[in-house]
């Protein structure tokens, strides 16, 4: 019976996205497609590897096909971007910074941690909360594009907040899993209103990899 709501789910999202792009649709378009969809059904079944080569191809595949629908969705993501720094400028320091290509190495050695909002096309980012020393009693972060491989390792005395949004892709929180289509997690840390030094973490992405560890 799952199996069977499992197909029913996937014929269902391709005729989704046939009517949505029907104008657009070729024989690559319709090859990329279906490589995307068994991509997916790979990364569910834990064949991480194959899954995400076959949806890197298949993603390739549409970006060479339709490279105005490509440049047209990077453009609503910054445009979304920018809405939505319009409801933290309250935070006048926060740093803002946009790129097409990003990646952070915040793993390694204690860094300062300052509010700021970080948009890419594509974007790796590497964070261990652990070793933030922060700035403020609360630190919003913002990270928004359209690809995004995100890590992140969360410590027990540091208060956090999350919402994470995956349009295409899948969050990982300490093995729970969501993959698929339109994933959105928010969690937040048992202790938060008690500790003094607070972050708060605002993920989304187009296409993304989210994974959370808490220690």
């Amino acid at each position: 019976m799952k199996t069977d709501n499992r197909i029913l789910a996937y014929v269902l999202i391709f005729a989704g996205i046939i009517i949505l792009i029907g104008k657009f649709l070729t024989f690559g378009t319709f090859l990329a497609l279906v490589m995307i969809i068994f991509g997916v059904r790979k990364v569910r079944t834990m064949d991480v590897k194959i899954g995400y080569t076959l949806i890197a191809i298949g993603g390739a595949i549409l970006l060479l096909e339709h490279l105005a629908l490509f440049i047209g969705i990077v453009l609503l993501s910054l445009g979304v971007f920018y809405f939505r720094m319009r409801a933290v400028q309250r935070h006048e320091q926060m740093m803002k910074r946009h790129s097409f290509a990003s990646s952070l190495k915040w793993d390694r050695v204690p860094f300062h941690l300052q509010s700021q909002s970080l948009w890419h096309v594509i974007g790796e980012s590497d964070i261990d909360l652990s070793l933030a020393m922060l700035d403020e009693p609360e630190t919003p972060l913002f990270f928004q594009g359209v690809m995004g491989d995100v890590d992140i390792t969360i410590p027990d005395h540091i208060g956090v907040e999350i919402e994470a949004t995956v349009l295409f892709g899948h969050i990982d929180v300490e093995h729970d899993k969501e993959t698929g289509f339109f994933n959105k997690w928010t969690w937040r840390s048992p202790h938060y209103e008690l500790t003094e030094q607070k972050v708060k973490l605002n993920l989304s992405y187009i296409v993304g990899d989210i994974d959370i560890r808490i220690h």
